[in-house]
């Protein structure tokens, strides 16, 4: 039963080239005084806290035990690694499943408190040859890489580090471990050694796990220093304060500390007074990473995102109260909003598919969407391997 919620949730919220340079020599405790984060891993080129690479059998999925990553619960979690024996690109992806910041958000992602061995089994089982992940097909711009499977359990969209959390409201949970971000730490301590040959790293996700991608993507190009690395953010659209409210903004800050994750640099991040602004992180990567290929995929009335969004209209009504969707053409407007100020770059590229649905890349409807002549497929192929950033839309 826990598989099948587990598989419904999934569905539903379903520079130049070179050689990563060798880790430095390990030193105690976060590296980065300036974000001073329990399992942050600095760039590679100043202090990489490295770990024991891995070790796996080839071509096949298998479950590496992280003792010190935590899910929400408490319990301890792992990774996922398929390595292709030769192989010199890596995909990095990010699981997906709501998010946990107020009673009904929080009963919606509890089904993904904890996460073991079986709970990979069986999605590796159900979902590991899917989409990006199917090796067999020759139209998967991914074929012949290694990938990464970083679990979702934290109910921060990877991007907390707080722990022993209450969360607001008399039935929310409390005492919650909210760790994704400091997570993402301790898996690069194991990831960096064990791809330290890597050229190319893709950094994806869906969902929870698209926002996880994007929050992440700076600390990991910094960890693997030296190779491409690329982005692709499967429906984790951030959006302009004028729709995603300031108010459900703050909340996020405060419950999963994101001021303290946010990159040190990054000023345009934090600070405002509404607890706005975490779509100027959006300006900060394109600016900082001109040279790498960053891109989103989203429908245009997402009705998952929708959903979650909703909480905030109303200055937060639905943090403390009944709450509707974002209305589809509002959540439209937001989007074309974040495209036409945002993604300006010219490494920025996206993908927008007229539908409510939700998530494509770990899905047959990853080679059956096309959107004005481009198959989903092609567009990534020329995000992944052309270093192409094109924009499609309906």
């Amino acid at each position: 039963m826990r598989v099948a919620i587990l598989c419904l949730l999934l569905t539903a919220c379903s520079s130049a080239v070179g050689t990563v340079a060798p880790p430095a020599p390990a030193s105690s405790g976060p590296t980065d005084p300036a974000n001073p984060v329990e399992g942050n891993v600095a760039d590679c080129r100043s202090g990489v806290v490295p770990g024991a690479p891995i070790e796996a059998p080839p071509d096949t999925w298998t479950f590496i035990p992280v003792p010190e990553a935590k899910c929400r619960d408490g319990s301890s979690t792992g990774i996922g690694v398929r390595i292709h024996p030769g192989a010199t690109q890596v995909a990095i992806y990010m699981e997906g499943g709501g998010a946990c910041f107020h009673d009904a958000s929080c009963a919606i992602n509890d089904v993904l408190q904890s996460w073991d061995a079986t709970a990979f089994d069986a999605w590796a089982g159900a979902t590991g040859n899917a989409g990006i992940f199917d090796s067999s097909r020759a139209d998967n711009p991914l074929r012949g890489w290694s990938f990464v499977y970083v679990p979702y359990c934290t109910g921060d969209v990877h991007a907390g580090a707080r722990e022993h959390v209450d969360v607001p409201g008399d039935a929310a949970p409390k005492d919650q471990m909210f760790v994704g971000y400091t997570n993402i730490g301790y898996y690069l301590r194991r990831l960096v050694p064990t791809f330290a040959g890597s050229s190319h790293v893709l950094v994806t996700g869906i969902s929870a796990g698209g926002f996880g991608a994007a929050f992440n993507y700076d600390r990991i190009a910094q960890a693997f220093c030296g190779a491409r690395v690329t982005l692709v953010d499967d429906s984790g659209p951030p959006m302009s304060d004028a729709y995603l409210a300031p108010c459900l903004q703050q909340r996020w800050r405060d419950l999963w500390n994101l001021d303290s994750t946010l990159p040190a640099d990054c000023s345009g991040c934090r600070g405002q007074a509404d607890g706005g602004g975490i779509v100027h992180y959006v300006d900060y990567l394109a600016k900082k990473y001109p040279s790498q290929q960053l891109g989103l995929i989203s429908a245009n009335q997402d009705s998952v995102i929708s959903l979650f969004f909703g909480y905030g209209q109303n200055n937060c009504a639905g943090l403390t109260g009944p709450s509707a969707p974002m209305a589809g053409s509002t959540f439209a407007a937001g989007l074309d909003d974040l495209r036409t100020k945002y993604f300006s770059q010219p490494n920025l590229g996206s993908y927008v598919v007229p539908s409510t649905s939700h998530t494509w890349t770990t899905a047959l409807t990853f080679y059956t969407t096309t959107v004005q002549s481009t198959p989903l497929p092609m567009w990534m192929n020329q995000m992944v391997n052309e270093e192409l950033a094109t924009h499609v839309d309906p």
